[in-house]
C-alpha cells in the first residue's frame, strides 16, 4: 500500500507529496499538486532546493493565531497564503495546538492531562475537527484551494503535521476515492517524522519526571484518533459525501474539481 511521498526537505520538517496515493480501481493521487508537512517557521527556499522545485503557489495554515504569532511562516516566493484557523471556535480541548505547552511543565501536565486523559483529550480535539464551525470553515478552505485550477501547487499544514493536517489529508483522500484502510495508513505514515522533530521536547520532559504515556499520547499518531474523527462524520453524515455537501458546504461542482486536478 502506498502512502505519500516523502520530500527531502532540509528545512521543512514532515514534508510529503501525496501524489501517488493509490484511489479506487487503478487511479492514484496526481502528483506535484498536494503537499502536507509541519511548519514553515524554519524554511529557506534559497538554501532548500528540494523545496523551491515543488513550485508551492498556495500555502494553508492550518494553525491559531498564538501558533502563527509564536512561529510565523517564511512564505515560498510568489505564493498565496490562505488562513484557516482550524480551532478559531472554542470546541475539542485544543490540545493539539498546545503540543510543546502540554509538555513544559510535567505537573501541569499530570493534572491536565493524567489517568488516560490525555489521549481522551486528544480524540476530543479530533472530533471538533469535524464538528466546530471553524474547522468545517477551514476544510472548506483547503478542499476548494485543492480543487482550483490555477492555485496549485498547494502546501497545508499546521505545527506538526500529523493532527489537523493528518484530518485534511484524510478528507481529500477520501473525497477522490481512497478506501479507509489506505487513509488510515497515510495518517500512520508520519509517525516517525514526528517523534524525530519532537525528540528533544519530550527528552526533557520525561527527564523532568513527566509521564511517558502523556507524552506518547499528544505526539504520537494513533489510530484510535483518526477514528474519532470517521466517527463523528458517520455520527452526524453518514459518509464523507454527506459531510463535504452538507457539514463543509462544498458544491458539486467543487468536488469535481478537485477529483478533476487531483486524480490520475
Amino acid at each position: 500500500m502506498q502512502c505519500s511521498q516523502i520530500v527531502g526537505s532540509s528545512t521543512v520538517s514532515n514534508l510529503r507529496d501525496l501524489g501517488g496515493v493509490a484511489l479506487s480501481g487503478s487511479d492514484r493521487v496526481r502528483p506535484g499538486l498536494a503537499f502536507r508537512s509541519g511548519g514553515l517557521h524554519r524554511l529557506d527556499a534559497r538554501a532548500d532546493p528540494a523545496f523551491a522545485a515543488l513550485g508551492i503557489r498556495t500555502v494553508v495554515d492550518l494553525r491559531t493565531a498564538r501558533e502563527r504569532s509564536v512561529r510565523p511562516d517564511r512564505m515560498p516566493g510568489g505564493a498565496h497564503l490562505l488562513v484557516a484557523d482550524v480551532l478559531a471556535d472554542p470546541a475539542g480541548t485544543g490540545t493539539v495546538a498546545r503540543l510543546a505547552a502540554a509538555l513544559a511543565d510535567p505537573r501541569l501536565a499530570e493534572q491536565e492531562f493524567g489517568d488516560g486523559r490525555a489521549a481522551a483529550a486528544m480524540a476530543a480535539d479530533y472530533r471538533a475537527f469535524v464538528t466546530a464551525e471553524s474547522a468545517r470553515q477551514s476544510y472548506r478552505h483547503l478542499l476548494t484551494a485543492l480543487a482550483h485550477r490555477d492555485g496549485g501547487p498547494v502546501l497545508f499544514h499546521c505545527t506538526a503535521g500529523k493532527d489537523r493536517t493528518g484530518w485534511g489529508a484524510a478528507l481529500v483522500l477520501l473525497l477522490l476515492g481512497a478506501d479507509e484502510s489506505t487513509v488510515t495508513a497515510e495518517y500512520l505514515a508520519v509517525d516517525e517524522a514526528v517523534r524525530a522533530e519532537f525528540t528533544a521536547l519530550v527528552a526533557a520532559f520525561t527527564a523532568a519526571g513527566g509521564d511517558p504515556e502523556i507524552a506518547d499520547a499528544v505526539v504520537g499518531v494513533r489510530p484510535a484518533y483518526l477514528r474519532a474523527a470517521l466517527q463523528a462524520v458517520a455520527d452526524g453524515w453518514g459518509d464523507v459525501e454527506s459531510y463535504a455537501r452538507a457539514g463543509l458546504g462544498l458544491k458539486d461542482e467543487t468536488i469535481g474539481h478537485l477529483r478533476e486536478n487531483l486524480v490520475a
